[in-house]
Order: C-alpha cells, then sequence, then structure tokens
C-alpha cells in the first residue's frame, strides 16, 4: 500500500469571506434604515382617565410597638388597645395577607407584651412575627 503524505499545513476554514459579507449586510442596513421623528409628529389624540390607584394593593407590614411606660403604638401612631383591635379587624377582612411585627421594649412587661399579642392574634392576623435585636456581645442571653 502507498503511503500518504500529510501536508505539514492544517487544514483551517478561511472566515474573512464570511467577515466580509456580515460588514456588507451591517452596512446594508445602516444606509437602508431612516432615522427620524416622523411616527412622533403625528397629531393622536390619547384619551384621558380620573386619578389611578392601585386596586388592591395591600399595606406593607404593620409595626405595632410596646413602649417601656405601656404607650401603644401603630405605625408610631399611638392608640388603645381597642383600636388597635378595630383597626386590624378592619385590614385583615380586607387584606387577607396582612403581616403584623409585635415590638416591645426590653424593660417593659412581658404580661403586656402578652397581651397585644393575643389581641393581634384575635383580629385575624395569621402573620405575626416578633421584632428582636440579637445581641452579638453575648451580655443579654439567658443565665442559669
Amino acid at each position: 500500500m502507498a503511503k500518504r503524505n500529510q501536508s505539514a499545513e492544517d487544514v483551517t476554514i478561511n472566515l474573512t469571506p464570511m467577515i466580509d459579507v456580515v460588514f456588507l449586510l451591517v452596512i446594508f442596513f445602516m444606509v437602508g434604515t431612516k432615522f427620524s421623528d416622523s411616527e412622533s409628529r403625528i397629531d393622536v389624540s390619547v384619551p384621558s382617565v380620573g386619578p389611578m390607584s392601585a386596586m388592591s394593593r395591600t399595606p406593607d407590614e404593620r409595626v405595632v410597638e410596646l413602649t417601656a411606660d405601656g404607650r401603644l403604638l401603630l405605625d408610631g401612631t399611638p392608640l388603645t388597645i381597642d383600636q388597635l383591635s378595630q383597626t386590624l379587624q378592619t385590614q385583615s377582612a380586607a387584606y387577607p395577607g396582612l403581616k403584623v411585627v409585635v415590638r416591645a421594649d426590653s424593660g417593659g412587661s412581658l404580661q403586656h407584651f402578652a397581651e397585644i399579642a393575643h389581641v393581634v392574634r384575635q383580629t385575624g392576623v395569621e402573620k405575626i412575627g416578633i421584632a428582636v435585636k440579637v445581641d452579638t456581645a453575648g451580655g443579654g442571653g439567658l443565665r442559669r
């Protein structure tokens, strides 16, 4: 059998014609495209509507705060337990996914905090959170 001599040159694909064609297409589209403001100058009478408002936007999470002196705040507004219950009951009925975070001062009464959390739960709110501060120094943990 005859032995074929392999050429020293590797077979490669010449990309030069393809690059030339791509550049010609780019030039063709750039020249053929008409950049003008003619569409923006068309006189169209757009219909008008009244003021826009969200159809059913749920409120962000509500924050119930209990201060060290026993004051009760809902998103910074002072109110009584009955007002809190009524407000949250109304909002819970309107927005079933309402979230409420209960924050209490660490120097306050645990009993008062538990009562507030219970009132929030009785209003129908299912997503209740308790705000705490993580003590990275380890000084505020439980002691035995």
